[in-house]
């Protein structure tokens, strides 16, 4: 009889350039699990919103295997212990896993090691993290050179086809229901708008794919446009691995100019933020440059104008068209646009000067596609705290950019009050203009730039 083969599920739920899938079915029956543990991730278990995408990610993979004759185990707990004790259900079988690199995963994979033949493979990036280096053998810090670095080694491995035939086990484990995980919103359900937004899984991977093909040529200007938006809403699908960076890479390369040229640079940026947890585990809730913290932040836990401040933001009420109809995207749809993203980063940290912890932990709970290296990487560029990142004093002007990018029918989608306004004024709407039910600026922006550039100065000095 085969050696019944394990495969440990997490951000890989598909079944084509699996390559811990692929190892599996050639070497016996499969036995897909997946693991709901919460405690190891602590603060960073999953939000609201991905455990919106989580659910239908596993009943669509569910299906898939359902094709094969095959299922997944489900289970909740400790999720070391619980594959550890399949293991030994089923004999001492291998457990196969795609690597990853969230620190409290890395901790996990060295635990199971200890318990079982854990078999690692790699299938999440373009490259292993680690896998490229400086002249002198250390890992890159600084996105360009790491970009440069990956650009040498590039296009990555062949993506592998879905496996023809996985077999299954003569008796399977004990499992979970799906349902009764609560992953899906019940008091109120807020998910109608995820719902209407996104199709989940590996199918719709592939269909948001074969669409970005047509479009990924104009992909340079338009994903800086919200009212066009050509940006290729492919994220949540990489971020629960629906679809693989190689897969994307392949489907993509033949297309010239700088569109793919930019987008390829978007693909490599997810390896960084990998290469960037390896070295600094905490990067998503710790600053890497020191001295800023409470000497420069407002502090929503003592201040209690800066929690209302905070609270604006987090609810698309700052008087600012443009940062309202981008939380209110997110709230809606569990995805803001990525320009956009920028912008209202930049306000919360900038114009409002709350800590941009407080902004990780905001998207971590809201978007679907929440990624703790991702997430914290473009938080702490933003913040101006990263170890590659952007100047604090550079101040984004949200006016400015609304107009400069045309957010104006991005504007109305998302800010129904306003969309009475023509374009010119509906991006600081003018007064006399501006409807009774939209609040004022929460703070001028010549007074928030000020404000900012005064607090980095004394904590400069301090």
């Amino acid at each position: 009889m085969e050696t019944p083969q394990i495969v440990w599920l997490r951000r890989d739920l598909r079944l084509s350039d699996h390559p811990a899938f692929f190892a599996a079915a050639e070497a016996g029956p499969v036995v897909p699990v997946y693991v709901l543990d919460d405690n190891a991730a602590g603060e960073h278990a999953y939000g609201g919103a991905s455990r919106w995408w989580l659910h239908h990610s596993l009943q669509s993979l569910a299906s898939q295997l359902g094709a094969h004759h095959s299922r997944i185990i489900l289970r909740r707990g400790d999720a070391v212990e619980q594959l550890a004790d399949i293991s030994r259900e089923l004999g001492g079988t291998p457990v196969h896993a795609l690597r990853h690199y969230e620190p409290w995963w890395r901790k996990a994979q060295g635990a199971l090691a200890q318990q079982v033949d854990l078999v690692l493979h790699d299938g999440n990036y373009l490259l292993p993290a680690g896998a490229v280096t400086t002249g002198s053998g250390s890992p890159y810090k600084i996105y360009t050179p790491f970009s440069k670095a990956v650009m040498e080694q590039m296009p990555p491995r062949d993506a592998l086809p879905e496996p023809e035939h996985i077999s299954h086990p003569h008796s399977w484990p004990k499992s979970d229901d799906l349902a009764d995980w609560g992953l899906l919103p019940t008091t109120p359900d807020w998910a109608g708008g995820l719902q209407d937004f996104w199709q989940v899984g590996e199918a719709a991977a592939q269909d948001r794919l074969a669409e970005f093909e047509d479009d990924v040529a104009a992909y340079d200007e338009a994903r800086n446009m919200p009212s066009i938006d050509g940006s290729s809403q492919l994220s949540p699908h990489l971020h629960f691995g629906e679809i693989s960076p190689a897969q994307i890479w392949h489907a993509l390369k033949g297309r010239r100019g700088a569109g793919w040229n930019t987008y390829a640079k978007e693909l490599i940026w997810r390896d960084y933020a990998q290469n960037v947890i390896c070295q600094f585990p905490a990067y998503a809730t710790q600053s890497y440059r020191d001295g800023y913290g409470d000497r420069l932040w407002r502090n929503p836990n003592s201040d209690q104008q800066a929690a209302q401040d905070l609270h604006a933001w987090q609810r698309g009420q700052t008087g600012y068209p443009i940062v309202d109809a981008g939380m209110r995207q997110l709230w809606q749809t569990g995805w803001m646009h990525n320009r956009v993203r920028m912008i209202t980063a930049s306000f919360l940290v900038k114009h409002l000067l709350i800590d941009w912890t407080q902004g990780e932990k905001w998207f971590w709970d809201t978007l679907v596609d929440a990624d703790y290296g991702s997430n914290g990487v473009n938080w702490q560029w933003t913040a101006g705290t990263g170890v590659d990142s952007n100047m604090f004093v550079r101040i984004m002007a949200p006016l400015s950019q609304s107009e400069k990018f045309g957010a104006a029918r991005y504007i109305r989608e998302f800010v129904p009050e306003l969309a009475h306004l023509g374009d010119d004024d509906i991006h600081d709407p003018p007064a006399g203009m501006r409807p009774a039910d939209y609040p004022d600026k929460i703070i001028g922006h010549k007074e928030a730039r000020e404000r900012a550039l005064a607090a980095y100065r004394e904590m400069k000095d301090g």
